[in-house]
């Protein structure tokens, strides 16, 4: 059976989505919706009625994780449930591509916790810009991700 998201994960995730119930462009101009549900990725925002209730994003955002748990299962399966749902955070702000690429999974892959963990502080800017936001948010998850 594979993991899923703990508690703290998806209160982090909800923290910093912030709940929203009409369509908005997010940072980079992506139409959004509830918690960062990306209407563009999922080609949903027609099925969509806003305003959306509280239930219907936490059901949004519970079907939109299982993309990034089934993802980060299969690259780090050793991970524990705070690392892992630090990282399931990670992968849904930014996409599990860039997780793909990025230097933090290589050290996860090469057992390299404490450097990967040093590496959540790199994914900061949005169009180039570094945004508070996201400073507060990949300090959140390396908090969360060297948590025992």
């Amino acid at each position: 059976m594979s993991r899923r998201i703990n508690v703290e994960g998806l209160n982090l995730i909800k923290k910093f989505e912030v709940f929203k119930e009409n369509f908005y462009d997010d940072p980079v101009g992506i139409k959004t919706i509830g918690y960062g549900h990306n209407c563009k990725a999922n080609k949903d925002s027609d099925k969509i009625k806003a305003p959306i209730s509280i239930k219907e994003a936490e059901e949004l955002l519970r079907k939109d994780l299982v993309k990034f748990e089934d993802y980060v299962n299969k690259q780090v399966p050793e991970l524990n449930s705070n690392q892992f749902s630090a990282v399931v955070s990670f992968a849904y702000n930014l996409g599990c591509d860039r997780l793909r690429t990025s230097i933090l999974l290589k050290k996860l892959k090469a057992g390299d916790t404490q450097g990967a963990s040093e590496e959540f502080g790199r994914f900061v800017h949005a169009k180039g810009k570094r945004l508070p936001g996201l400073v507060r948010r990949r300090e959140d998850e390396r908090q969360l991700f060297l948590k025992k």
